[in-house]
């Protein structure tokens, strides 16, 4: 198993920065629904959606990576997006998220940061559900383009499920929320590990509302399982609906072991 919001380019490229950080597909791993070490690493980068499993009690991990987007040229943004979750019950997790650093034509600087909590079940040893509240905080300059200069809210409903030869993620819900009409955001994922080696692909889209145009894209990612702890990946989105930033990106996401 396996990991962005108004109108100009630059800004809608903060909000595929901002969403990616709260989500994921995990790649070549066994799904979470089944036992595990408490020190794998299960990310939720580098997808638009997230999956409904959760970081080990008292454990905790960190996702980063860098990201080049544009609607002309990949060179029109980067940003460095963390994301750090801390497993608080095997059916809570909160991650704290977002650009850490972002260059945009406007200025550079932090974005929008925000928590994300994932209330999730087990529906059987090869499929869960989750609950994923999320709210932005206006902690990036709104005027050199790198915040949304407001509070915004999101809720995402997933499903995650091991097919034969495929693991499945299916997100669903609005974001924006604070802005006027909500963007609805769905995406279908599926992943396959060969190895420490694993692939992901996944179409997402986030409708027309108040805090932006629509999005749509198609993503795709190589991961690769360093050890037990550390999965690195690398991939890119191509968009499907004129305004929406195409993307390179590579990251790493590390199990930092138990916290408490």
């Amino acid at each position: 198993m396996w990991r962005k919001r108004l109108c100009a380019p630059s800004s809608v490229s903060r909000r595929l920065a901002r969403l990616g950080a709260v989500a994921a597909v995990a790649g070549g791993s066994a799904s979470p629904a089944v036992a595990q070490s408490p020190r794998e690493a299960n990310p939720e980068r580098p997808t638009f959606a997230t999956h409904a499993y959760a970081v080990a009690p008292g454990y905790a991990e960190f996702e980063q990576g860098l990201a080049a987007r544009g609607t002309g040229s990949l060179r029109e943004e980067t940003s460095w997006d963390v994301n750090l979750k801390v497993g608080v019950s095997r059916h809570l997790q909160i991650g704290l998220f977002g650009p850490a650093y972002t260059r945009t034509p406007a200025g550079s600087g932090v974005g929008d940061l925000g928590m994300a909590v994932k209330l999730r079940s087990d529906l059987s040893p090869r499929a869960a559900v989750a609950l994923v509240p999320s709210v932005t905080v206006p902690t990036g300059s709104a005027a050199r383009g790198l915040g949304a200069g407001r509070a915004l809210g999101g809720l995402v409903g997933v499903v995650s499920t091991d097919l034969p030869g495929v693991h499945v993620d299916v997100n669903a819900g609005p974001q924006g929320i604070g802005a006027g009409a909500p963007q609805w955001f769905a995406s279908l994922g599926g992943s396959r590990g060969f190895g420490r080696v694993g692939v992901a692909v996944e179409v997402f889209e986030f409708t027309a509302g108040g805090a932006g145009s629509r999005l749509a894209g198609v993503l795709g990612a190589v991961t690769l399982r360093l050890v037990e702890w550390a999965v690195v990946d690398a991939g890119g989105v191509a968009r499907t609906s004129s305004g929406t930033p195409d993307q390179v990106f590579v990251g790493i996401t590390t199990n930092l072991g138990r916290l408490f």
